[in-house]
């Protein structure tokens, strides 16, 4: 068995995938990847998957879901385009290589950008607090969760101004208010499902409102909400596969539940760190993601050795992301806590043989 803590394409409950590769064989006598997105039998798929979204979330009445293409990625266009009013003017909070990479696409197409909040200053290792908005912004936007860096916003803070998020990291790992936000975007593959899909939660007073005067028809989510999310052919097998991941999600408590599996799972890992000599944390404390786990270990400690022994023990993913280096556990809602346990007992090994 491996212990999958990558940081991509997610970990899935067993039965999800095994009723995801049934269903590449049989989708009603055709497999799921051969079958046409206009057939009755997808479009039911896409409906349920709509629904099942709207029921693990409690999204209010008054938004639209939808699947689309493009990854996160493309929702930092999307989301500026759509989200843009006669200002043009923005605020981003900074907390890492995604929410950047946001800020540099927000402003290609015109955003009059304002870096409200940034914690570059200390390598992104916390969450900026106590910052002052603008009061003439279009908008407000930022990542609720950073894979690279392993800080995650632990609250909404209040705003006037619309917001908008990109939880593609962190989305059905815990419960979250959808209507203080205007628009919620979000990469499917870590708790989702498989990459190809990119989930849009979105006010639907925020539809057409745009002013931006390049807005080609596939980046306006109103076209999308009116077409159902078929505008064009959708990411047939990773909306379905999400499907199954919501239904298994939400048969198994939902996000609630979720919550408290990912609450004991990060406690358990963050005690080893804090608590091992050899290892630490450079996360500030009250800013800690319990789905990416950053440490590294204390100088001198054998890193050679230790990459041997959690190798062995049929760890996979726990690499650091090449920029920073050091380790990170990916702990998505499947991951369970015996693979948590795997990683903590071979931590503690490795002390007691070189501590």
């Amino acid at each position: 068995m491996k212990h999958n803590f990558g940081a991509g394409p997610c970990i899935l409950p067993q039965e999800v995938f095994g009723q995801a590769a049934d269903a590449v064989k049989d989708f009603n006598g055709l497999s799921i990847l051969e079958v046409s997105h206009r057939s009755a039998d997808f479009v039911k798929v896409m409906e349920e998957a709509h629904e099942l979204v709207k029921k693990a979330l409690n999204v209010p009445v008054g938004y639209s879901v939808l699947f689309l293409q493009g990854g996160a990625s493309l929702g930092f266009t999307i989301s500026a385009l759509n989200m843009m009013r006669e200002n043009k003017k923005a605020g981003y909070i900074n907390t890492g290589t995604w929410s950047s990479k946001a800020i540099k696409e927000a402003k290609s197409v015109g955003i009059d950008l304002n870096v409200i909040a940034s914690s570059e200053d200390k390598g992104f290792t916390y969450i900026p607090k106590g910052f002052d908005i603008p009061s003439d912004l279009d908008y407000v936007h930022y990542t609720s969760n950073n894979t690279i860096y392993g800080t995650q916003f632990n609250g909404i803070f209040e705003t006037s101004a619309p917001l908008v998020c990109d939880m593609s990291s962190d989305i059905f790992s815990k419960s979250v208010d959808v209507s203080k936000f205007d628009l919620i975007y979000a990469g499917a593959q870590k708790n989702l499902g498989p990459a190809g899909a990119t989930l849009y939660i979105v006010k639907d007073d925020v539809l057409g409102k745009s002013t931006s005067p390049f807005m080609p028809s596939y980046l306006n989510l109103k076209g999308h909400a009116e077409k159902d999310s078929m505008m064009n052919t959708p990411p047939v097998f990773s909306v379905y596969a999400s499907m199954l991941n919501l239904r298994h999600l939400i048969a198994n408590g939902g996000v609630e539940a979720a919550d408290i599996r990912n609450t004991a799972k990060g406690d358990l890992l963050y005690s080893e760190i804090d608590n091992n000599p050899l290892f630490f944390g450079p996360v500030a404390k009250e800013d800690r993601s319990n789905m990416n786990v950053t440490f590294l270990l204390n100088d001198g400690a054998p890193s050679q050795i230790f990459d041997k022994m959690w190798n062995e023990a049929n760890i996979v993913g726990l690499k650091g992301h090449r920029s920073v280096g050091g380790y990170r556990a990916s702990m998505y809602n499947a991951l369970t806590i015996d693979s948590v346990q795997v990683l903590v007992d071979v931590m503690k090994e490795f002390t007691r043989k070189n501590g």
